[in-house]
This record gives C-alpha cells, structure tokens and sequence, in this order.
C-alpha cells in the first residue's frame, strides 16, 4: 500500500481559512460505508442520522495556547517555541524554530523576561526538552503569552480563541483541537441527548504529529506520534453497554476513534485507563468499537485520511472527496464535516 494511493488536489480556495459563526452551520456530507452512496445536509441535521440507544464519543482534550514568541537571551534572535508534551515538573518537549540553532544550554526568554527557559537535550525528530523558569502560575503566564496554534495551512489570525476548542473542552493538554467537535453546539448537544442518545466523554491529547505528513512510500512503514488518553470506569461501562444492547457507537473524530481501538480488547470491550497510544490505523485494520464516524476533511496522503478509508473503503472515501470538492465543501481544521456509518442513508 503506498502513500501516494492517497493523494487528491484540493485547489487552495478550498481550504478553511475562518470558522463559520454559526459552529452547526457547516455542510455535513453522509455516507454509507459500505455501499458508498451519499446524500448532502447541514451539520444541524446530524440528529437525523442518530438513533436512541447509541452513543456519541466526544475527545474532551482542551487546546492549550502552546505558541510562545521569544528571544535568545544571547544574541537577541527571534524564536517560537512550540509546547507538545509535558514531561516532568517544569519541563516540556517542545518544537523550537530556528530548530539548528537549539542547542543544550541556551537561554530563551518570553514577555520581557516574564517567563524564561533553558533548552535541556534534543529528543526524538528534533524536538527540544525545554525547562521554564517563572513566577506565579504557568497556565496563568502561557494564557497571557500563548498563541492558538493553528495549523500551518490557516493563514488567516484567529480573532477568538475559543472557536478552535469544542463546546466541551474539558482537560487542558492538547497542541491542536479536536476538529469534528468543533461542528457541535450546546444546544445541538442537548438536543442529541434528549433523543435519547449517550455523550460520553473520552481523553486524548492531540500532539503536532496530527500534522506531520507520512514521508516514506510504503505506508505500513511509516512511524506514528504517541498521545497521552484516558478513558474512566464510567465512559468504558456506557461504551460497552451500548455494544452489548445493540446501540452504535459513533466516535466524533480520529482522536476519539483513535482512544476507544487503542483500549479495547479483541470482543469490543472498552478498557478504561490510561497512557500512551501510537495506534496507527490505515485500510486492513478491523475496527472493534466504533460504528460510526463523524469528521472533517483531510490532508491528502496524511494519517487521518487513510484512518477514514481503513473504515469506509479508499475507493468509497476518493469518490466522496471528488465529490466534495466539485460541490465547492470547505476542507480541513474550520471546514466542513462527514458523517460515516451504515445503512443510514436515507
């Protein structure tokens, strides 16, 4: 299976550069993943494609605004450093550019000196293992400093910085949103439970490899980004009662499709717990726990593109993508959605 099986040209004017006003205002493109047949509607309409009895798995990771521009305290050069993971007391691993000339030992400094760090070692892919030095609070400092950081592809500033969070962003972690969930309103949610279906809430903190396009031809080669998840008693126990009466679980995006395989056992059971997953779902892979899947358009030839065809069938997904872009849809991070399932094209 090759990388470039996965390609598609998407002309630029496509790409999402704002969030719509209204977050439920969005196309959402519905497809029956086996048979490949489509229809078109609103995102607003989602509710009448679920059905009492199943469950709506939602990633509840809250974007931190890990985009911080700095100085070399030494010479007074410009650099942005980019949080990814927390690893200890103070310490982050971090993406730092000009990345060359990061080396061990060199000073930075944020805010005028508000927030300062020392560079410690240079990790996995060139990351940096920065240490931060501070008084007060660390949250309270990196709200003030932080930018959202958006993808490379939105050239657009983000006026607000809560349209790229969901309406449930609970746990502060993540280095890029969860973008599915940023169709969903709190009205829309209410709506969705009074239907009679389950929202639970799952963990998973989405790091800069969501971004990280696959480099080698051979897609089974390809070396996938670890994510901190975690999944309580009481999400595994709704999961897994939904299973057992014959309700669909439907994951809202790769991240939360991405927690519930990465715990599960070989009869569907979801595990709660917590960890580490670098999961790497492409076409072959037999899914245990999701039936459904609502997300976003993606990047050609990246990860979540081939995660949507392990699920729905590469041909089926290609055509729908085509499709897409002849119907004008908008791609990627603010653009429009799909919903994946079976026999629910009505």
């Amino acid at each position: 299976m090759k990388t470039a099986d996965f390609y598609y040209d998407l002309p630029k004017e496509l790409i999402a550069q704002d969030p719509l006003t209204d977050r439920s205002a969005s196309r959402l493109l519905v497809m029956d993943r086996e048979t490949g047949e489509r229809e078109h509607t609103v995102f607003r309409r989602i509710t009448d494609y679920l059905q009492a009895g199943d469950s709506l798995v939602t990633n509840d990771t809250k974007v931190i605004p890990a985009r911080l521009l700095g100085e070399r305290e030494e010479s007074g050069g410009k650099v942005e450093v980019l949080l990814l993971k927390r690893k200890g007391d103070n310490i982050w691993e971090t993406l730092v550019k000009p990345g060359k000339k990061a080396r061990p030992g060199m000073r930075l400094s944020f805010g005028g000196g508000l927030l300062r760090a020392e560079v410690l070692e240079v990790v996995t892919e060139g990351n940096r293992l920065i240490r931060f030095e501070y008084d007060g609070i660390f949250e309270e400092i990196l709200d003030r400093l932080g930018q959202m950081p958006l993808p490379p592809y939105i050239l657009h500033e983000l006026k607000d910085k809560n349209r790229y969070q969901t309406v449930y962003a609970k746990y502060e972690g993540s280095a890029a949103a969860p973008t599915a969930g940023l169709h969903f309103t709190e009205e829309l949610l209410r709506e969705i439970e009074s239907k009679g279906i389950k929202i639970v809430h799952v963990t998973l903190h989405v790091g800069l490899g969501t971004f990280r396009p696959v480099k080698v031809e051979d897609v089974t080669k390809h070396h996938m980004h670890t994510e901190f998840y975690q999944v309580t008693k009481a999400a595994a126990e709704e999961i897994n009662e939904t299973k057992k009466s014959g309700g669909r679980v439907i994951c809202v995006g790769t991240t939360s499709c991405r927690t519930v395989e990465s715990c599960s056992s070989e009869d569907g059971m979801v595990q709660a717990g917590e960890g580490e997953t670098d999961i790497f779902i492409y076409p072959g892979y037999r899914f245990k726990v999701m039936d459904g899947l609502i997300t976003n358009f993606h990047l050609p030839e990246s990860t979540l593109l081939m995660l949507v065809s392990a699920f729905a069938g590469k041909e089926h997904v290609m055509e729908a993508y085509k499709e897409a872009i002849e119907k004008r849809y908008r791609f990627f991070s603010f653009g429009d959605a799909m919903f994946l399932t079976k026999n629910d094209c009505r």
